[in-house]
């Protein structure tokens, strides 16, 4: 862009209540390309849903934009507040003819139609639409058995398929310019272009044709992720925009508050793609400049399959419940798309707000990968200061029964294991650096560690060794040593049941820096307590 405030994005979700990392990511991607080019970030509440877009379903929604830092410009709006605007702008293209009323169907099981529906017509005059071009002319063979139909809005017809078999299709009057109709002598029996009026007035034809000749057109839009999209408008059926009811339909309303927020482009997945294909010639019809258009790759598991719960965590919420960083979160979900050109992984929000470009997106699909996540988490968790790692924490540390309420010894704790840390909620799991025991329960992890012929012995001389050497990072080390090299043993032999015996954990932070934590007393107290407990003798 040259005139970089002129760019105005926005991000239109329906709150029904949990939010999708799907959803939150378009708002991401939104977001920084209005910071990048200092223009506005607008947030809309498509809210027409009155039973679901509940008052707490936007909250949520507000409350998941806020964590991860997703400020908005100008006042939130709601579209339900804009539903006389949307009729007005239906009438409009009433009044244009590009819209027309007709009876809705009945629903299932009834007989009468509720009522009378809008409905937008592609336009027939595709010469006088950018977004329409001729593609070819066509020619078409059409089965023996069936008839070629038309009425006001469609034209309905039985191709032949290389095997033979009837292929039924249609599409929208005016995907059909130029259309005749021919018998099996090659001689004319009908024409769109004559008849097209007689159709709208409702007339109905059936006319009983072996092919039929037209000129087809399509649709198209240049995408900045996807490149030119096009779509032929014989494949087209023309939209209803207005319900029986007088309640706009989301083509229509999402259209019309574009408009009415002077919306420069819209950033979506990629499932839009097919509304936007009738989304630009509405834009149009009623005499507004089509915004530029950008469809991000869809999300998918490692099938290739839409990502969604059933694949693993897939709300905002559940990361955040589970102890993940809104800047972990954001870093991770901006890279489902995009990269940056050194490739890096980790980056922040300012060098991506400095870089980010719609035009780097990649257009195929961005696969989740929770395990990247999770560690990079781990890296925003190291790298945090450690007074703001210790305020992280010790609200989840101070639920839990076991903690004494030492806030020195748990700055100490958490010194200790932040670099160790992946989750936030991992630190409820230092338990056994506060009480007095540590037994282990695990009956496989004390069987496979503890059940050595010999071990109770060697054990018991770590203890001493431990007993008399200076307390620190390399006077223990050097006690387990001595201990190794008394029973004949490598360094670092028997470092595993040392802390199995002093911590009941498996792993953990460095062995002689999580013992210098615990103290001299508990250590011994505890190696020999479980050494005792569970060593054969």
């Amino acid at each position: 862009m040259s005139k970089s405030d002129s760019v105005r994005v926005r991000f239109a979700p329906s709150p029904t209540g949990n939010v999708h990392i799907g959803n939150i990511r378009a708002a991401i991607f939104n977001w920084l390309y209005a910071r990048h080019f200092k223009g506005k970030f607008l947030l809309r509440v498509e809210d027409t849903d009155r039973e679901r877009s509940t008052k707490a379903a936007i909250d949520t929604l507000l409350d998941c934009m806020n964590w991860l830092g997703l400020d908005f410009d100008e006042e939130v709006f709601y579209q339900s507040a804009q539903a006389s605007h949307h009729l007005d702008m239906a009438k409009k293209l009433l009044d244009f003819g590009y819209a027309y009323k007709t009876k809705a169907k009945p629903k299932e099981g009834e007989t009468e139609s509720p009522g009378e529906i809008t409905v937008f017509r592609i336009p027939w005059n595709v010469e006088d639409f950018p977004c329409i071009r001729f593609v070819q002319d066509m020619e078409i063979k059409l089965h023996a058995e069936h008839v070629l139909r038309i009425d006001q809005s469609t034209v309905a017809y039985v191709g032949v398929s290389s095997k033979g078999m009837p292929v039924p299709l249609e599409g929208c009057l005016a995907g059909f310019r130029g259309l005749k109709a021919y018998d099996e002598s090659g001689t004319e029996i009908f024409d769109l272009e004559k008849s097209h009026a007689a159709a709208l007035a409702g007339k109905v034809f059936e006319i009983k044709a072996s092919r039929m000749t037209f000129k087809r057109h399509a649709v198209f839009f240049n995408d900045l992720v996807k490149g030119e999209l096009a779509k032929p408008l014989d494949t087209i059926k023309d939209l209803t925009i207005v319900r029986s009811d007088d309640s706009p339909i989301f083509h229509l309303a999402n259209i019309v508050d574009d408009i009415t927020q002077k919306i420069t482009h819209i950033v979506r997945g990629d499932d839009h793609v097919e509304n936007t294909y009738r989304h630009v010639m509405i834009f149009a019809a009623l005499g507004e400049k089509v915004p530029v258009y950008a469809h991000l790759p869809m999300i998918v598991n490692k099938d290739g399959k839409p990502y969604s719960k059933r694949d693993g965590d897939a709300y905002v919420g559940d990361f955040r419940t589970k102890g993940y960083l809104p800047e972990a979160l954001f870093n991770y979900l901006l890279l489902l798309g995009w990269a940056p050109n050194d490739g890096r992984e980790k980056i922040t929000r300012t060098d991506a707000t400095a870089i980010f470009d719609l035009a780097k997106v990649r257009s195929t699909p961005a696969q989740v990968d929770l395990v990247k996540l999770f560690d990079l988490n781990g890296q925003y968790l190291a790298e945090m200061p450690p007074a703001d790692f210790l305020a992280l924490v010790k609200p989840l540390v101070e639920v839990e029964a076991w903690y004494n309420g030492d806030e020195a010894y748990l700055a100490q704790v958490a010194t200790l294991m932040q670099s160790r840390c992946k989750l936030s909620i991992h630190a409820q799991q230092w338990g056994y650096f506060f009480g007095e025991d540590a037994t282990p329960t695990d009956e496989k992890s004390i069987d496979k560690i503890f059940n050595k012929p010999g071990l109770l012995a060697q054990l018991e001389g770590v203890a001493v060794q431990l007993e008399k050497c200076e307390w620190s990072v390399s006077g223990i080390e050097a006690a387990l040593h001595a201990a190794c090299d008394a029973a004949g043993l490598g360094h670092g032999k028997l470092n595993q049941a040392v802390r199995f015996a002093t911590t009941a954990a498996s792993g953990g932070a460095d062995l002689t820096a999580t013992l210098v934590v615990l103290g001299r007393e508990r250590s011994i107290r505890r190696l020999r307590a479980n050494a005792g407990k569970f060593c054969p003798a």
